[in-house]
């Protein structure tokens, strides 16, 4: 029995966790903040504060959400790029194809949060987003991909996370001392504002430096994606990708003794524990859906999935929840405290049925 594959030749798993991972993203984030603010009990507390990022330490639901894509995205590229290598035999020919990939997520990025369409400098950021982390992990994994073997890559994944966690806790910052894994103390965060001066975030994120941990994530992705390919049992399959997550995680837990997971610099603690949720959470839907073949729950979320890009990229650009709000404003008088909670299930109904109509007429924005 084979497994169950959508179009484009991927496994309709892919697409599902992918698109499980923006809904996340487009809608429960912004739902539960504002379905706390008009229930505000200990519970709707609890989910809401699982649906924002760590002050610093630590690690809450949330913060899967941005190394989930990376992932899927390293999961996605033995399928789509063993065929190219094997047929071209100048592999110089695949990066035009690859750059083009990296040039176009950076100035979606520019666009989503860098504030690109203000036309102010003021307000440029040069690196400060998902989509430019995924550049950053896409371009280097897929080199990685043609040029090196399977040991390479993998001693490629343990050199960033080696190199990464030593700078991190061995380098000097200049005028501060031996960097620490504290919030303006460290190395990271200290080259970014060196060298994007006016045009860093102004946040305590990190990315020039983080880009190592950028790509051990994306290639832990490619590493499942290689698993998935191989020819074994599904069963086996669905099994080994639970071991690698465990795994991961427990020698996450470990490193974070030392090493703490700190989801803004994007260390290697974090990449360990983060890379093995996100194996675990493959295994969940590889199994659910290619082993046992459930499947008439996954098209909505296929539906997303498959336009993730763009679906990612207009929930950013335009306020969805204001513009539902422009039809259900009369729904406020009865609502009181849940209207905003309300106007996010619309906001969110707008985007889905612009991403159903999208797919109904097979209209899919790839880069």
């Amino acid at each position: 029995m084979n497994p169950i594959s959508t179009k484009n030749n991927r496994l309709l798993s892919i697409d599902v966790l992918r698109g499980f991972d923006m809904f996340i993203i487009i809608f429960a984030d912004r739902f539960f903040y504002n379905l706390h603010e008009g229930a505000n009990t200990k519970i709707t507390a609890a989910l809401a504060k699982q649906f924002e990022h760590p002050e610093w330490f630590g690690f809450h639901f949330y913060d899967i959400v941005m190394p989930l894509f990376l992932f899927v995205v390293g999961v996605v590229i033995p399928f789509s790029m063993e065929r190219r290598v094997q047929e071209i035999g100048n592999k110089a020919k695949l990066y035009p194809h690859i750059i083009r990939r990296f040039v176009i997520l950076f100035i979606l990025g520019w666009i989503v949060q860098g504030n690109l369409l203000a036309l102010d400098t003021e307000k440029f950021q040069i690196f400060s987003n998902t989509l430019q982390a995924i550049a950053v992990g896409y371009f280097f994994s897929c080199i990685a991909y043609i040029h090196l073997s399977k040991n390479g890559r993998y001693l490629l994944f343990a050199a960033c996370l080696v190199v990464y966690a030593l700078i991190l806790e061995f380098a000097h910052v200049p005028e501060m001392g031996t960097s620490k894994l504290l919030p303006n103390k460290n190395i990271a965060l200290y080259i970014d504002r060196f060298v994007f001066g006016d045009f860093d975030d102004g946040y305590q994120y990190t990315w020039l430096l983080s880009g190592l941990g950028f790509i051990a994530t994306t290639l832990s992705g490619l590493f499942a994606g290689e698993v998935l390919r191989s020819k074994i049992p599904r069963e086996k399959i669905a099994r080994n990708l639970i071991y690698i997550g465990i795994i991961a995680i427990i020698l996450g837990l470990l490193l974070n003794i030392w090493h703490p997971i700190i989801k803004k610099l994007w260390n290697s603690s974090f990449v360990l524990f983060s890379s093995g949720i996100c194996f675990l959470l493959l295994a969940l839907f590889y199994w659910i859906i290619d082993v046992k073949g459930y499947t008439k729950w996954t098209k909505p979320l296929k539906i997303i999935g498959i336009n993730a890009i763009t679906a990612y990229v207009i929930s950013h650009v335009i306020n969805f929840p204001e513009l539902a709000k422009q039809v259900l404003f009369g729904f406020e008088h009865y609502l009181g405290g849940y209207y905003n909670a309300f106007a996010t299930v619309g906001g969110f109904g707008i985007i889905y049925l612009l991403l159903w109509y999208m797919h109904k007429n097979n209209t899919y924005i790839k880069i």
